[in-house]
């Protein structure tokens, strides 16, 4: 197996839920008329947030898709603009990488983006001025779905943390999941390479796993 990110603490993800629509990378040029080139010429300008290009496996191999209305909305408002707004300017327009954002607590429990009670997993010195950096935001929300049906004490959702924070949001080019292994009352999380074959040893049980790059995925959709 490739590398694995193992943190253990001596000490279920919830449902997928309906994932939104999406469309493929065929019928999204289709509908718009426009070129792969502009496509990916958007996506490096930052037009086309990176996670939202969506890598599945079909019959044919690997395609790309995108979340429906999210894509449509966004390349209707480029067309619209761009021709009075060079590319640069239209970068600028949309939003600033999410990587360098930070958010207030308040906007991101009104927001329903993270409860309070997970806001509460933060180190002692985070978030201190009442703001939240985006690679913690995403282990706060990672975490929050890995125990939404099994809850952790605090100890264990500390060491979950630690772990989703040292890994950070998941690349483009990166297939990884979180896993939650249990035996005996102690639990195991592991970050490895997607389509890798588990085995655990007899008495421990797979509690919870989540896809690292779905979930960025699905906090970037609440955060457009």
């Amino acid at each position: 197996m490739d590398s694995v990110t193992v943190f253990c603490y001596g000490l279920a993800m919830e449902g997928s839920g309906m994932e939104p629509e999406l469309i493929s990378k065929k019928e999204l040029l289709e509908i718009t008329g426009i070129s792969y080139g502009q496509l990916y010429r958007w996506k490096r300008k930052q037009l086309i947030p990176e996670a939202w290009f969506i890598r599945r496996s079909t019959f044919t191999g690997q395609e790309t898709f995108f979340p429906r209305e999210l894509v449509l909305a966004r390349v209707r408002r480029i067309l619209e603009m761009k021709e009075d707004l060079s590319l640069d300017e239209l970068a600028e327009k949309f939003a600033p990488e999410l990587y360098e954002l930070v958010w207030r607590r308040e906007e991101l429990t009104a927001r329903r983006i993270v409860s309070e009670q997970t806001l509460g997993m933060l180190p002692g010195d985070g978030a201190a001025d009442g703001r939240v950096s985006f690679r913690m935001l995403f282990a706060l929300y990672a975490a929050e779905k890995l125990q939404r049906h099994e809850r952790m004490p605090p100890a264990e959702q500390r060491a979950l943390l630690q772990l989703l924070k040292a890994e950070g949001p998941a690349r483009e080019d990166e297939d990884k999941e979180v896993l939650w292994v249990r035996k005996a009352g102690i639990s195991l999380f592991l970050v490895v390479p997607i389509g890798g074959e588990l085995r655990v040893e007899t008495g421990a049980r797979l509690a919870a796993r989540l896809k690292l790059r779905d979930c960025l995925q699905e906090l970037t959709n609440k955060l457009a």
